[in-house]
């Protein structure tokens, strides 16, 4: 038990997967428009764990724009900083997921590529569930930038946007103004948020239904 209270801990506050910078030796630059070969040999693999825990409304789109930003589709993926695998998660936070999604996930493996999307997936609708927000769109789109910074950060971020007269319950233009991040780790969870929702995710709309389309 105390271990996994130590490691909630961690989750909540630092151990969400980290994203290399652009044109980073983990994440070369790809043509917009052009999907990596990887990524249809996995659709089959997101899709049915995306199904299976959102049901068939489940944001395939957004989930696998994700996946594209974190590692290119890449499972031996592996950042300066340690994470790890399609979803890039860090060692505490796939020890974590794997302790407290036991019976579904298994063994932790976050470099094989259908733990991994199962663990995304699962984690994302974690986050999605503790997060409140005006709308389905702000809803995942402050999931996105828990799964990148942590949940505590948006909360944090929440308050103050509350705090100023903003709409804590919207993300675009409201709670992403918002933050006591140092300067490189706002610049980075808010580009992750946008380049998801607005760049990668057109790419997979063939795949199924997208978040926040029209809001742009």
């Amino acid at each position: 038990m105390k271990r996994l209270l130590l490691c909630l801990t961690l989750l909540l506050t630092a151990c969400g997967p980290l994203v290399p910078a652009q044109g980073s030796a983990l994440e070369p630059a790809q043509d917009l428009g052009t999907l990596p070969a990887a990524a249809l040999k996995y659709q089959h693999l997101l899709l049915r764990s995306a199904q299976a825990n959102w049901g068939l409304d489940a944001p395939v789109a957004l989930l696998a724009a994700q996946v594209h930003q974190e590692s290119r589709w890449r499972p031996d993926a592996e950042s300066p900083v340690g994470a790890q695998g399609l979803a890039q998660f860090m060692p505490a936070t796939a020890a974590w997921m794997a302790e407290l999604y036991a019976e579904p996930l298994g063994a932790n493996q976050p470099q094989d590529p259908a733990w991994a999307l199962q663990a995304l997936v699962l984690y994302d609708r974690w986050l999605y569930l503790r997060i409140e927000a005006a709308s389905t769109c702000q809803q995942l789109a402050m999931t996105l930038a828990a799964y990148n910074g942590g949940l505590t950060w948006v909360r944090r971020d929440q308050a103050l946007a509350a705090g100023a007269g903003a709409d804590p319950g919207t993300w675009f233009g409201s709670v992403e103004a918002y933050t006591q991040r140092s300067e490189s780790a706002r610049r980075e969870n808010r580009a992750y948020v946008q380049q998801i929702v607005r760049r990668w995710q057109p790419l997979y709309q063939s795949w199924g239904p997208a978040a926040c389309e029209g809001k742009f």
